[in-house]
């Protein structure tokens, strides 16, 4: 019999417990889903070591690691597997369970930015005054709006500014203005994580 091991991890305690129990439901014949820890809120540090120590998959959901955590989990080789919706992280761990985790799509990460300020514009509505702190911002990339480790929406870059320049990118150290398709509610201190999905072969 072989075990499938888990740490669920979520922005709401009864998300880690739908999670749970859909997870322990696919459990067979031959493979038995067993969720070792659950807990609320960002993926920590000491949910890597525990996954490390026990061979076990993190499945955050709304959630995101910490740096250290992320850090940790590379050094590792820690499977992280972070979802936004519980049909998909069902359907993944279904497929690994069966030996074959083969998504057809994958996010690459671009950068990420922190909210300084917010500016309100007529016509416009809002700029996010922002500070890139890794990697680089592209305008078109898909967006994730991070507040204290939680998720709180996803969303797409429509426009960069640096001074009164449009760009199409900027990188790693620099300060500029970031306008959203939808989102208005950013608020100082909100990590803007930008990330493209990009299609891949086995």
């Amino acid at each position: 019999m072989k075990e499938l091991q888990l740490i669920v991890k979520a922005d709401v305690q009864g998300s880690v417990e739908a999670v749970r129990q859909s997870l322990e439901k696919l459990s067979n014949e031959e493979v038995r889903v067993n969720v070792i820890h659950g807990g609320v809120g960002a993926i920590s540090e000491s949910d890597v070591m525990l996954a490390s120590a026990s061979n076990a998959i993190i499945v955050g959901f709304n959630v995101r690691p910490d740096p250290l955590a992320e850090e940790t989990a590379k050094r590792d080789g820690v499977d992280l597997r972070l979802y936004r919706i519980i049909y998909d992280c069902i359907g993944e761990i279904e497929s690994a369970m069966k030996g074959m985790l083969a998504p057809k799509f994958r996010e690459v990460p671009l950068g990420k930015a922190e909210c300084r300020e917010v500016y309100k514009i007529t016509n416009v509505g809002i700029i996010v005054g922002s500070h890139i702190t890794t990697g680089k911002i592209t305008r078109g990339a898909q967006v994730r709006i991070v507040r204290d480790g939680i998720v709180i929406t996803e969303d797409k870059i429509v426009s960069i500014r640096r001074f009164k320049d449009d760009v199409k990118e900027l990188g790693e150290g620099y300060d500029c203005g970031i306008g959203l398709d939808r989102f208005n509610d950013v608020k100082v201190g909100d990590i803007l994580e930008a990330f493209i999905m990009e299609e891949y072969r086995d």
